[in-house]
């Protein structure tokens, strides 16, 4: 798998990303899990998804992260217990590949396994698994990457954060269009899951393939909403939010430009412009996304 993100990214979107996930759809989830679920966490990063989700579940459970970096999965070892330390729960580890967070209504197991995710399912202990999850993946992916997923499942499978192509920049540019369309062209290579990347077309694809094999399918808006003023829904997304934003307009200008030779300098205009905004904390975004859950038949 190519596709890679950085540390300090993952840090940076957290938050956002804690507050655009779909509550309804994750409770959805929750229940249909047995009494100790054990849960596989796709492209884990540092582990935010379990860091979101685990107390919500709040009773034991136990976490398997696949990434396919050794640096990424002990970066999630060590951001989960600093968090953990940060909440009150002691940690312990058994050994190099486990750790051990003793919450009040539970122990949360978690085991990494470096894999590639390209690989997936035939790499994945689904034997051992009672649902697949994934944050901000499926967008990535193949279609024939999902259709093995499918094949493979008998448990639930949730993907969170999926990219839905609704992006607004406030206030408007002339360039926007143009910017976009680059952005979405870039969003389709192929990101090292050997073929064109869903990008946008990710929630309904995993609706199409996943009802074909009998799944009941259902989806939730998961957007990011990212303002410098006015009112937010915590601080902490106030706070970091001239850094979120600088983040996002030179990642657009940067895929933009990738697939837009000839508009490099209205590209390039239109950057400076958002830049100039984000200074003066007049920039605000709204990047869609959508949280999906496919269930299979109830046995």
């Amino acid at each position: 798998m190519s596709e890679e993100f950085d540390l300090a990214w993952l840090d940076l979107r957290e938050p956002f990303d804690a507050f655009a996930r779909s509550e309804a759809l994750a409770a959805a989830l929750l229940a249909r899990l047995p009494a100790r679920p054990r849960l596989i966490d796709l492209g884990a990063g540092t582990g935010s998804l379990l860091r979101w989700l685990a107390p919500r579940i709040g009773r034991a459970q136990a976490w398997t992260l696949v990434d396919s970096s050794p640096a990424m999965a002990e970066a999630a070892f060590d951001t989960i217990a600093d968090r953990a330390d940060l909440m009150g729960f002691p940690v312990t580890a058994p050994n190099r590949r486990t750790l051990l967070v003793h919450a009040p209504g539970g122990a949360w197991r978690i085991e990494a396994l470096v894999a590639d995710l390209a690989e997936s399912p035939a790499n994945l202990p689904l034997q051992a698994a009672d649902a697949v999850l994934s944050s901000a993946l499926c967008d990535l992916v193949s279609r024939a990457w999902l259709e093995r997923m499918a094949a493979a499942l008998r448990i639930p499978f949730y993907a969170a954060l999926c990219v839905d192509g609704r992006e607004v920049f406030a206030p408007p540019h002339p360039a926007d269009a143009r910017v976009a369309a680059g952005f979405r062209r870039d969003q389709g290579r192929d990101k090292g899951f050997a073929g064109t990347a869903l990008g946008p077309r990710a929630p309904a694809v995993i609706a199409e393939v996943f009802s074909a094999r009998g799944f009941a399918v259902d989806a939730a808006p998961s957007d990011w909403v990212v303002r410098a003023r006015g009112p937010v829904r915590h601080p902490t997304l106030r706070d970091g939010a001239g850094r979120f934003l600088t983040e996002l307009v030179l990642g657009h200008a940067e895929a933009a430009g990738r697939r837009d030779r000839r508009g490099d300098a209205r590209i390039e205009a239109w950057m400076d412009s958002r830049l100039d905004q984000v200074a003066g904390r007049r920039l605000s975004a709204r990047i869609g996304h959508r949280d999906v859950l496919a269930l299979p038949p109830r046995r």
